[in-house]
């Protein structure tokens, strides 16, 4: 399904930014999303916390957890500003065939395949420092495995939230980037501890 033919042209499109671009209608549209996003986060916070004891018995899940969740945001935030800018171009096309969107897919697994096996290595290190058993193995699987997960879950979180943001009459650039960030937060705890308890 091609986006970019749904969209104004010319100058048309530029007055139709610029109405959206005052304060009221990003605060009239970001407050309430805010408000949700906080609550969600709230909810990651307690399911993280029924983890503690795993957590501190673990001290290389510790390392872990902070990067997992980070680096989730910040491929989520990079996907989700690469397709915005395709759509505000009008040249997306919501489609496995677009040769943009397989590109953009093929970069966030790229970039995530290479920190979360680094993140493996490091979380080891620190893990053993701290006086933890978890051998490298184990870590580098945990970490490659719900990494990649995480990584593709990223990918359909970000393309739903540009496609359901611009269906909706949504800037993107305003909604995308604190909805995949807050998401991928509680789904990257769950996740990697849905990993560590199959493992472990």
């Amino acid at each position: 399904m091609s986006v970019g033919s749904d969209l104004l042209q010319g100058e048309d499109l530029e007055d139709d930014l610029l109405a959206d671009w005052t304060v009221g209608n990003i605060v009239s549209t970001l407050v309430p999303l805010l408000i949700a996003l906080s609550i969600l986060q709230m909810v990651s916070g307690t399911v993280l916390e029924t983890f503690e004891d795993q957590l501190l018995e673990n001290p290389s899940l510790l390392v872990i957890v902070p990067v997992m969740i980070g680096t989730a945001g910040n491929l989520g935030s990079i996907m989700c500003s690469r397709l915005s800018t395709q759509l505000h171009l009008g040249t997306l096309e919501f489609s496995p065939a677009n040769p943009d969107i397989r590109a953009n897919i093929g970069a966030v697994f790229g970039l995530a395949a290479t920190v979360f096996v680094l993140l493996g290595i490091a979380s080891w290190g620190i893990g053993r420092a701290l006086g933890g058993t978890l051998g490298l193995g184990t870590l580098l699987f945990v970490t490659i495995v719900s990494g990649m997960l995480l990584a593709v879950w990223v990918v359909v979180v970000s393309t739903l939230s540009v496609y359901g943001s611009y269906k909706l009459g949504y800037d993107p650039d305003d909604t995308t980037i604190p909805v995949v960030t807050n998401v991928c937060d509680i789904t990257g705890v769950l996740i990697l501890f849905a990993v560590v308890w199959i493992v472990l």
